[in-house]
């Protein structure tokens, strides 16, 4: 008896994910001429009639997840840790037989909101990848029935993955206190309107006590997420210091790899005067001058388990599923930092 043809063992006998065969077949996505070609000659070739319709009708689904990026945070697919994510949740989804629909709020000349979007695409769930806590629409999606999961928001009722930012927090307070021996300290933030940013601030503020480390000065907040945000905060902080903290800590690489480039521009030499750490470890920070020591989360198990569980959400509605999942992370000491 012959097997019946699937997306899935095309994809096996051309040596592609099934994903690149869905996106041919409904004319999504972004595949390659030369591999578009192939696919459909080889449809054509073993007479391969797509059941997706049939599919769709009997499960009542239109497998199809929406991806939001709310536009108030200032956060494009460009942040190399946000897409690096959201690489990885794709790949999965994409091998279950998913496709990624990116929703906005305003598309030409029509404009809707996060809600009204995904129930004009007829997505199956959302993954929130970035939120801002002050967009009212995201809260509407998230309060509809359609399935939802962030690896950004921690807001009741929204399932979330994150990595355990206080975890990693202190992981870093050990290793200043066991290997730096460094007692004067300074903080610099990201964007108050980052769930992330503020659970590693009180981490901080709970750790300088705990430890008996000095604040020299109160957390210094980053204007934005990237690279000239973090210049400007370490610039803004030199300027209400006599002297410099031992050691900068910072919420994350890519405002930490601004501090670098500010801190170089001020005439101060790391890690001989001043150490920095940063959060994340994104691929740039071990390619800096000085490499970055950081707090690495681990951006692969970060995107499945946001997938596994949206699939989950969607696929067993009525399971009783946790809300909030914390996976670990890890110290990585470079050179930005130096034993005494």
């Amino acid at each position: 008896m012959t097997k019946k043809r699937t997306i899935y063992n095309i994809a096996k006998e051309l040596n592609l994910a099934p994903g690149t065969i869905s996106k041919v077949i409904n004319q999504t996505g972004n595949v390659s001429l030369k591999t578009r070609e192939r696919v459909l000659a080889y449809i054509k070739e073993v007479g391969y009639v797509p059941n997706n319709s049939a599919r769709m009708l009997k499960s009542k689904r239109t497998y199809t997840v929406g991806i939001v990026f709310t536009e108030e945070s200032d956060v494009g697919l460009e942040h190399s840790f946000f897409s690096s994510i959201l690489q990885h949740f794709k790949t999965y989804v994409e091998l279950q037989g998913y496709e990624l629909s990116f929703i906005v709020k305003k598309l030409g000349q029509h404009e809707l909101s996060y809600l009204e979007w995904c129930m004009n695409k007829r997505v199956d769930g959302v993954y929130i990848v970035v939120g801002n806590y002050n967009d009212k629409g995201l809260y509407e999606l998230i309060e509809s029935p359609i399935p939802a999961v962030s690896t950004d928001m921690l807001v009741p009722g929204l399932h979330t993955v994150v990595s355990d930012n206080e975890l990693g927090m202190k992981l870093i307070f050990d290793y200043i206190k066991d290997q730096l021996h460094a007692k004067k300290l300074a903080f610099i933030s990201g964007p108050k309107t980052s769930k992330a940013f503020n659970e590693r601030v009180e981490a901080y503020h709970k750790f300088v006590n705990t430890y008996e480390m000095t604040n020299i000065i109160d957390v210094i907040y980053a204007e934005s997420f990237g690279f000239t945000s973090g210049y400007n905060a370490v610039l803004e902080l030199a300027k209400h210091v006599t002297q410099m903290p031992e050691c900068i800590l910072v919420a994350s690489d890519d405002i930490a790899l601004g501090v670098l480039k500010g801190l170089k521009d001020l005439g101060i030499k790391v890690p001989e005067q001043v150490g920095v750490i940063g959060f994340d470890d994104i691929a740039f920070a071990k390619h800096f001058t000085p490499s970055l020591t950081t707090i690495r989360q681990d951006r692969k198990s970060l995107g499945e388990t946001a997938a596994k569980l949206l699939l989950e959400l969607i696929e067993n509605p009525h399971e009783d599923i946790e809300e909030v999942v914390k996976l670990p992370v890890e110290l990585i000491v470079r050179d930005s930092t130096r034993k005494k």
